[in-house]
């Protein structure tokens, strides 16, 4: 859709979109109150008795993986179990209270967008889904928020203390409590909430009337010319209480800041510690009021720089370094054009999270079923899968192959980012702006430069694709034929290297809250695929049984009795016959 050009016509477009704007809010509204005590309800009562029913398990269990790491010193050991039950008091304190307050917002907003949705282009019985949409589908995402959370709160937790059962530290040295510095630490804390929370809350408060009023210019200017957000209909309802709600989102963004000056200003102790020095604590204190000033301009498109001091507060001078420089030269943070030239020239691909995991189980299955087919997946992994322990070649290894192929993908065509099979291609100019592709593209990039150097030959990457599906069975590894391993250590070493660092980013991936759901879909569409294999493989074997009975009873078609048949029965046996007589000669 094209803006419009011309003051008049401007005006006139504004005009034209205002009351249909305000009627399609007006029925998302209504709705939204309708069913937000439902939903709330709901989501209260699921998540609540998860917490609830996993808190003795939770407890026992973190004590228990606690005890067991070897990451942890005695000493350090005894003080977490110890303060254990005020950590578990809290996690129910901010869970049911999350609950409550996700249930207000999704049963509210929920309905809101279902309805600007219900209108978008390519929708057809637009009067009937205004009013459908957003009731029955809210109903049943709170459903999947639910079974969403009961995921993260029992296997990802699992996967996490697993984790930390098994880790080692990297110098082979324990964290252990040094009590020496334990006070310079906290008055290091206390200082740096005395000086971070007055100064931050200043800053934030001298730059909150810039942020309102620019806020406001650029969402003004978008409405008139239907651009920004207000050029894809899905996105008036953001746009349009963006408007509105857009002083309180001023002020949250003032309370954020001082809240977070609190843990910015604490961040004192955790210096002091791992630092040995008091000195070094200070230092720091100043240095991260230059850390929020920066920040705070890059977000708003400020003047780079700082009027404060930002004085070295590590040891390690390529450490500090490359800490200021993350701030300074990292993308994320580099001032970008406004937002309506992205939208014009589409400079960042639409991408969610959720959409490339959704992605890479499409791809998963397409795989699984070449692999059932092919006999390489066993019904064994499948039933393991099934298990609470799961199957580690179905779980994660399945996923980290499909990452394999689209990292080969990639460097076979030579491109500058990742590219997925539908040929898009993720680069570090065109990701989405979102933390998930931030840890997401870095990794996979460094991986696509390490393979396309070795130069694979097909041998060699058949060989890495199997290790990659199979290194997190050990003992499917060691009984299966992979393939030769490349003659040169050097390049098998690194093949392994390889393959364990695909596996650690799929054990990473597989944390997130949808994985599990879609991990489930995956193993139900494999058991199904075995299941047909195994009927048709049976049905086959019947067939053969048949065929060999036929070849007993075959004298039987020639006897005197057969003869006396009707017409039409000695006509089938002599149409039948032939085929036999093909299947008897075939086997």
């Amino acid at each position: 859709m094209e803006p419009p050009r011309g003051f008049l016509a401007t005006v006139w477009n504004f005009i034209c979109f205002l009351p249909y704007f305000i009627g399609l809010l007006f029925l998302g509204t209504i709705k939204g109150i309708i069913f937000c005590p439902l939903i709330c309800l709901i989501m209260t009562i699921g998540n609540s008795s998860i917490i609830l029913g996993l808190l003795p398990f939770h407890g026992y269990w973190t004590c228990y993986s606690i005890v067991r790491t070897k990451l942890l010193g005695p000493f350090l050991k005894v003080i977490i179990c110890v303060f254990l039950p005020v950590v578990l008091i809290l996690w129910v304190v901010v869970g049911i209270v999350g609950s409550i307050m996700g249930g207000i917002l999704y049963g509210f907003l929920s309905p809101i967008f279902a309805t600007f949705d219900a209108v978008g282009e390519g929708k057809t019985n637009v009067f009937f889904h205004c009013f459908y949409d957003g009731t029955w589908s809210t109903i049943e995402g709170s459903f999947t928020v639910i079974r969403d959370f009961k995921d993260v709160c029992f296997h990802s937790y699992i996967s996490y203390m697993e984790e930390l059962q098994q880790i080692t530290p990297s110098n082979g040295k324990y964290y252990e409590i040094r009590f020496l510095y334990l006070l310079p630490a906290l008055i290091a804390a206390v200082l740096g909430f005395i000086v971070d929370f007055p100064v931050v809350s200043l800053i934030a408060i001298c730059k909150s009337p810039y942020m309102l009023f620019k806020g406001w210019h650029r969402l003004f200017h978008d409405l008139i010319g239907r651009e920004g957000p207000f050029l894809e209909t899905i996105c008036v309802p953001f746009a349009g209480l963006a408007i509105f709600l857009w002083p309180l989102a001023v002020v949250g963004a003032v309370l954020g800041s001082m809240v977070s000056s609190i843990f910015l200003g604490a961040y004192a102790a955790v210096i002091v510690y791992q630092e040995s020095s008091f000195w070094f604590g200070l230092c720091y204190i100043v240095a991260s009021l230059s850390i929020y000033d920066e920040y705070s301009n890059d977000v708003l498109d400020m003047p780079e720089g700082s009027c404060f001091a930002r004085p070295q507060y590590r040891r390690n001078q390529k450490e500090s370094i490359s800490n200021a420089s993350s701030f300074s030269k990292s993308d994320s943070f580099k001032p970008r054009p406004p937002a309506r030239i992205d939208s014009l020239t589409n400079a960042r691909i639409d991408l969610k999270p959720l959409e490339l995991l959704e992605r890479l189980f499409k791809e998963c299955c397409r795989q699984g079923e070449k692999m059932v087919s092919e006999g390489f997946l066993t019904p064994k992994d499948i039933e393991d899968a099934k298990s609470s322990k799961g199957s580690n070649v179905v779980s994660i290894g399945l996923p980290a192959y499909c990452l394999l192929l689209t990292v080969l993908r990639s460097a076979k065509a030579n491109t500058s980012g990742i590219l997925l099979n539908d040929n898009t291609e993720i680069t570090a100019t065109n990701r989405p702006k979102d933390a998930f592709f931030d840890s997401f593209l870095n990794p996979f990039l460094i991986l696509k430069e390490q393979i396309k150097a070795e130069n694979l030959t097909e041998e060699e990457e058949d060989y890495l694709g199997k290790l990659v599906l199979l290194c997190g069975d050990p003992a499917r590894l060691k009984v299966s034929d992979i393939g030769s391993p490349p003659e040169s250590e050097r390049k098998r070493a690194e093949l392994d290297a390889v393959a364990r660092r695909l596996q650690g980013i799929t054990k990473s991936v597989s944390r997130y809250p949808t994985f599990r759901r879609h991990f489930e879909n995956l193993v139900k569409t494999l058991s199904e695929d075995l299941s047909k294999k195994n009927s048709g493989s049976s049905g086959s074997s019947n067939e053969a049984q048949s065929v060999t009975r036929s070849k007993s009873a075959l004298p039987r078609l020639f006897s005197n009795k057969s003869f006396k048949l009707s017409t039409s029965s000695n006509k089938s046996n002599q149409e039948s016959l032939p085929v036999i007589a093909r299947d008897i000669e075939i086997e």
